[in-house]
Parts: structure tokens; sequence; C-alpha cells
């Protein structure tokens, strides 16, 4: 009787346990594998650079960073120091009739409605198998929660060359 009692109390425990960290996640906004979350006040930090994705994204991206990532950047550090914090603002890549037609040819693209916010996270502990970086992508400020979608993040950045601490930009002046 009291292995039954012992065994049942264990299963009891087990159970709540699942219970109480499957409620604890699920209210979570965080990306799948990594658990990078929108940081808070992302949007007043400073630009590092802006690009141009051509082919199937065909966006234009504000790419900001935190002060640990915006200073390492200007600076050239690298590697990117744990606590850095780079976001890509995605937006569709519009060519502007309003503008345009100010010009004698079309000339002026502009950021249309936006597509995604990516984050890449520098914790060289916590993300070691993946270059010291962790991932999320984020639609309409909801994380995606797609395992392959955001495992394929480093799977491109690790075709840079290691030197270039994975990243794919660079400081703007």
């Amino acid at each position: 009787m009291r292995k039954l009692l012992a065994t049942c109390s264990v299963v009891s425990a087990a159970l709540a346990l699942t219970i109480y960290a499957s409620i604890g996640s699920a209210g979570e906004n965080v990306s799948p594998v990594y658990g990078v979350g929108l940081p808070e006040g992302y949007r007043d930090w400073r630009v590092i650079t802006v690009a141009h994705e051509a082919g199937q994204n065909n966006d234009i991206r504000a790419v900001i960073g935190n002060d640990i990532a915006y200073e390492a950047s200007r600076a050239g550090t690298l590697p990117f120091p744990d606590g850095a914090i780079i976001v890509r603002l995605a937006y569709e890549f519009k060519s502007s009739p309003r503008n345009d037609a100010v010009f004698p040819a079309p000339q002026s693209f502009v950021a249309g409605n936006p597509t995604n916010v990516q984050i890449s996270v520098k914790d060289s502990k916590k993300y070691a198998d993946t270059g010291g970086w962790g991932y999320g992508q984020f639609e309409n400020g909801i994380a995606n929660p797609s395992v392959p979608l955001t495992t394929s993040c480093f799977a491109c950045h690790q075709k840079l060359d290691r030197s270039n601490d994975f990243v794919f930009s660079h400081y703007s002046p």
C-alpha cells in the first residue's frame, strides 16, 4: 500500500509540474528553439545600417541595435560582446508612384507594409552551438512558431566567414 501511495504521489507531482510548465510557457511570446523575445523599447534603438534583400524576400530592412550592438558595430568590434542584440525591421520594398511623378523616370523606392522583425541575441554560452547567437522572427508582434524557419537562421548565417561573427551587415557611417 505504501508503495502504491508513493508511486501515486510521484506521478501526481510529475503531472502537476508538467501542467505548471505548460501554463508558464504558453503565454510567452518567444521564438521556438532559442526562446528569443521582442526586446522592450527596441523601436527606439539606433540604426546600424539599411539593407535591401532582392529575390524572394524583396524587402528593405532597417538594421538597428541595442547600445552594446551599436557601439560594437560602430567600432568594428568582432566578435560582438555578449548582450548585443541586433534587430532587423523588414518592410515590403515598393516603388513610390507619388515620388516618381516628380522625377523624369521611376527612381524612388520606399518601405511598404512591415513583413517581419528578426532578432539576433548574442550569448556565447547559452547559444554556443550556433556561434553564440540566438534567433527569433516575429510577424505583427507575434513570435513565428516555425521550428524549421527559426533553425534556418543559423543555417544561413554559418555560411559567412566566422571572422564576421556570423553577422551579415556592418555599420554604415
